[in-house]
């Protein structure tokens, strides 16, 4: 646990300044261009690059070293923010030059979620992943915290140009310290000696994997639901609150702070306490109250005073949901194998992402904002419940789709497959002991 500490510390540093840009930047491109669509577009640039190419990312993480695959992470998002930099010193920044560099960075975010999930099976034992899944959340989002009001005291003082600075300087520092620890390669087991072939036939390996497993694939089926209902509302929360508040970006810092409290708070709980003994109800019902307080509660409200304690309550059930889920693979899956199957399973369930922030973008633009303005056709029905003033729109699809996608976790208890998921496919060492393979010994760690 102490290696995977150091690593996720170094991380901690570059996600802190990550958070900074994002945020600074963001907020920069809606007041550029005041489009729902424009930032769906941004999401779906990162998206549809990382989905096409986690496959093969999958493969190289199982093949090669882990510890280089994760840096390649670090590496890509440090390229694409000096790209931004030297475009803003320039005076020739514009908004499409936000999109190639999102797709840069979702190629190399491909390789970091399998990387860094498949290492830490290797580096805890079985009965701390949910407490590793908590430490690796609560680096994610503990940045956050203090990044929106650390960017915002900074910005006067040195600039964007000096945030942006201030980015690439801790993406060599998290690179610097991965490489330092040891990360041990995973034992050959059976499993993954038959899934040997060309890149090609070892990238579809991981589909294979899930489709012949019906737990592990109706599991999938859910999640994938889930994510088509859940990209709407995902791809308006912070056009809505900006419209709600004139533009106000404090207090859009000020619910940004707020979330990843509540997600830290969560990580620390997941970090101490591993998750209920039953994975698959932390699973479904953290989600399920991730989508009670952080869509319909949040829809229905209009300031901070509603926004604030939906969000911290969301972000608790959200941490819950990854954390479990993510530990129910990692118990099931034979660690050399994982990172296929864990690149698999994130492409089937994200697939949605590369359209739905487009489409509620879209959505949010030209139907649900003007007929909710005013006397427009759907306030009269619902502008008792989100009001007739801008934002309403985005508001209402917040807490329709929230509601949808509340339905669609509840099927998770209905399913049998689903539900007795933990019983059904058996732990990765419960089955034929794991034979090492004398080339392993030429992997560094």
């Amino acid at each position: 646990m102490f290696g995977l500490t150091i690593v996720l510390l170094g991380q901690a540093v570059s996600i802190l300044a990550s958070s900074m840009t994002g945020f600074a930047l963001s907020v920069w491109v809606f007041q550029q261009t005041s489009s729902a669509t424009s930032l769906g577009i941004m999401q779906t640039a990162f998206t549809l690059p990382y989905l096409l190419i986690i496959p093969l990312a999958g493969v190289m993480v199982d093949r090669y070293n882990r510890k280089l695959m994760m840096a390649v992470s670090d590496l890509a998002a440090g390229l694409g923010t000096l790209a931004i930099l030297f475009l803003l010193t320039t005076g020739n920044l514009e908004i499409w030059h936000f999109y190639l560099v999102n797709a840069i960075i979702g190629l190399g975010n491909a390789f970091q979620w399998p990387a860094y999930s498949a290492a830490i099976t290797t580096m805890v034992p079985k009965e701390q992943y949910g407490r590793a899944n908590g430490m690796m959340s609560f680096v994610q989002a503990g940045p956050g915290v203090v990044a929106p009001l650390l960017a915002g005291a900074l910005l006067p003082l040195i600039g964007l140009n000096g945030i942006l600075w201030i980015d690439v300087i801790t993406f060599v520092l998290a690179i610097g310290v991965l490489m330092l620890v040891h990360i041990p390669p995973p034992r050959q087991t059976e499993e993954g000696r038959q899934s040997r072939g060309s890149l090609l036939q070892e990238a579809g390996f991981g589909f294979k994997y899930i489709f012949q497993r019906p737990s592990l694939w109706g599991y999938v089926i859910m999640l994938f639901v889930a994510n088509l209902f859940l990209g709407f509302p995902n791809s308006v929360h912070v056009p809505m609150i900006l419209l709600r508040t004139d533009n106000s970006s404090i207090i859009l810092g000020a619910a940004e702070t707020a979330g990843a409290i509540s997600w830290t708070v969560g990580s620390l709980l997941m970090s101490a306490w591993g998750g209920p003994r039953r994975r698959i109800h932390g699973a479904l019902l953290g989600w399920i109250g991730y989508c009670v307080f952080g869509n319909v509660i949040f829809g229905l409200g209009t300031s901070l005073q509603v926004w604030i304690p939906a969000i911290l309550l969301a972000g608790l059930g959200s941490n819950i949901g990854i954390a479990t889920s993510q530990a129910i693979l990692q118990s099931k899956v034979a660690p050399d194998v994982q990172g296929r199957v864990f690149s698999a399973r994130r492409m089937l369930t994200w697939f949605p992402d590369t359209f739905t922030p487009i489409l509620g973008g879209l959505l949010a633009d030209r139907i649900m904002e003007p007929a909710m303005l005013g006397q427009g056709w759907l306030a009269k029905t619902f502008g008792w419940m989100v009001g007739n003033t801008p934002g309403s729109g985005m508001a209402l699809i917040m807490i329709v789709f929230g509601i949808l996608t509340i339905l669609a976790m509840l099927s998770g208890y209905i399913v049998p497959q689903i539900r007795n998921i933990e019983d059904l496919l058996p732990d990765h060492d419960q089955l034929a002991d794991a034979v090492q393979d004398p080339s392993n010994q030429a992997l560094p760690g």
